[in-house]
């Protein structure tokens, strides 16, 4: 009975991410990979932290106890923030889901794992985290390009500022997306949504000598950004993303005081479109770059910048009519008028 609780997971599992997701869902390539994603993460918690070995797991080793233990170690280890706490507990959620419809009977392990909340964050809905310019080239600048990989850590950041990619877009991204002779980047964004991006002789310039490195034999559809597993490329992570921009990111703020003290992989994208707004791009322009679907999501960006408003009062203040100055009565500064007033002499 055990062999067969073993076997149905480890099923259901292959023919989620095989089948369900990319064949049936018809999901984007993006959801599929952050889904895959979440699971590795968490496989590889069950596996190192808890000793689970993973030929052996079945849905009866996963309960409410474990995962809320793997959302805490995460979010205290990895700075996880509430968002991603929370997209990763979806992404469970949603196996457990599919799980229960091709087998009844493990509705019971769904219904444990509905029963954690999802943590409830901060409304930053109206704030918009971007770095200044300064800041953002004291950052690019950072990565050793005197060693491979920081010639890779730069070139990935400076790709992500330039198109304001998606972290998801820039993992998603091959090698034959990007066209050097055209100055493009073909990305594919939020529901399978591709746009097509300029990109300056200086990115192409950072991107000529990454490929000499990391693509000299490579083939088109290899990812352009990669890790080496089981002698195979395969997409780069999040994880491993947002471990490089927190490293780099925390020796720049040793020499950069406008460095904020949490940098995230998406602040690059925000960023790059609040310098685009600033020097004039129209906001309908914006909402294209970007890849917007609905354009007033575009309009945080014209609520957010207090700078532009700070400018715009001073401007609108210098040209506005002079207040009239408050007169002085007679008797201010007079201490012997005023007791005569008072009828004290």
């Amino acid at each position: 009975m055990k062999k067969k609780i073993y076997d149905n997971f480890l099923k259901h599992l292959r023919n989620y991410f095989t089948v369900y997701l990319p064949k049936q869902r018809n999901s984007s390539p993006h959801t599929i990979l952050s889904s895959k994603q979440a699971w590795n993460v968490f496989l590889r918690f069950l596996s190192d932290t808890k000793g689970m070995p993973l030929n052996k797991l079945g849905f009866h080793n996963i309960d409410h106890k474990t995962i809320t233990e793997f959302l805490n170690a995460m979010e205290s280890e990895k700075s996880w923030s509430v968002s991603t706490r929370n997209q990763r507990l979806s992404c469970i959620r949603s196996f457990y889901h599919y799980a229960s419809i091709c087998e009844p009977s493990l509705v019971i392990y769904l219904n444990d794992l509905n029963g954690i909340p999802l943590k409830n964050d901060i409304d930053t809905s109206k704030v918009i985290e971007f770095m200044s310019p300064e800041a953002m080239r004291c950052l690019l600048a950072q990565p050793d390009t005197s060693k491979k990989i920081g010639i890779r850590d730069q070139f990935f950041m400076i790709l992500m500022y330039d198109t304001a990619a998606r972290d998801c877009e820039m993992l998603g991204m091959k090698l034959c997306d990007f066209n050097e002779k055209d100055k493009t980047v073909y990305l594919i964004g939020k529901g399978s949504k591709p746009r097509m991006v300029p990109i300056t002789d200086n990115t192409i310039q950072h991107y000529q000598r990454y490929v000499k490195l990391y693509h000299e034999n490579s083939f088109g559809e290899e990812p352009m950004f990669y890790t080496i597993h089981r002698h195979e490329k395969t997409p780069m992570s999040d994880d491993n993303v947002a471990r490089f921009i927190k490293q780099h990111s925390m020796e720049a703020g040793k020499n950069c005081k406008d460095i904020p003290e949490r940098v995230h992989p998406h602040m690059f994208r925000r960023s790059r479109a609040m310098h685009l707004y600033r020097s004039g791009m129209p906001l309908a322009l914006l909402a294209e770059w970007l890849g917007h679907e609905n354009p007033e999501t575009t309009l945080i960006y014209a609520y957010a910048d207090t700078e532009m408003k700070r400018a715009a009062i001073e401007k609108a203040s210098a040209g506005a009519a002079t207040l009239p100055k408050t007169e002085t009565g007679i008797w201010e500064g007079n201490e012997n008028l005023i007791r005569k007033l008072c009828g004290l002499e």
